[in-house]
């Protein structure tokens, strides 16, 4: 049950807080900033499409197999963009961070750094995973070079495993981290995280 409770958790730089529609126009202008949703090798949602991606992310979390959050930068309260735990196997217990996307002005500022460890501290230290997965598009090179700076080791390559919104398909790249993986990937992502906080 802990696992589908909506919880936010409060970070250094930014804080997730449980999505709910009201968030739809702070998602709008976030999603402007960058226009991520013209690369054709995300899947990143338009401003016309907001409302229903955050409809179905809310009907997935009652479903059982998604806990979906908002990013927001601590300090000016800026809504930066979405993530969440995905393709959630209770049971085991084992999910995917992903559906992951941020307003470009925020790269390299540290709050993504933030953000993971944030998700993944959860994900190893409250919610006992054994495992956490992420995905990206094999052409995405930015989300892969992301993933392998977290310590995620990549466990193979489903070959044509879905149909992106322009008809072409995607090779989708599957990484991991383990449970006996994650004080390491914990130090690196709080070394990252302190050169942000000291500058």
């Amino acid at each position: 049950m802990i696992l589908m409770l909506p919880t936010t958790l409060p970070g250094k730089l930014v804080t997730l807080e449980p999505l709910s529609m009201r968030h739809h126009d702070e998602l709008v202008e976030a999603v402007l900033d960058g226009e991520a949703w013209k690369l054709w090798y995300t899947v990143v949602p338009s401003p016309e499409s907001m409302r229903d991606e955050v409809a179905r992310r809310l009907e997935l979390q009652k479903q059982g197999s998604m806990v979906p959050w908002i990013s927001r930068r601590n300090s000016d309260g800026m809504l930066l963009g979405m993530t969440t735990f995905m393709g959630v196997e209770p049971e085991l217990p084992r999910l995917e961070i992903g559906s992951t996307w941020n307003r470009a002005s925020a790269s390299g500022t540290g709050t993504n750094v933030d953000a993971k460890l944030l998700l993944l501290t959860h994900a190893f230290e409250v919610l006992g995973c054994p495992a956490v997965e992420f995905r990206t598009h094999w052409m995405n090179q930015v989300s892969r070079a992301a993933i392998e700076r977290l310590g995620a080791k990549l466990d193979g390559v489903l070959r044509s495993h879905r149909r992106m919104a322009d008809g072409s398909l995607r090779d989708t790249c599957v990484y991991s981290i383990i449970e006996s993986e994650w004080s390491q990937v914990r130090s690196g992502l709080e070394f990252r995280l302190a050169k942000h906080l000291s500058s």
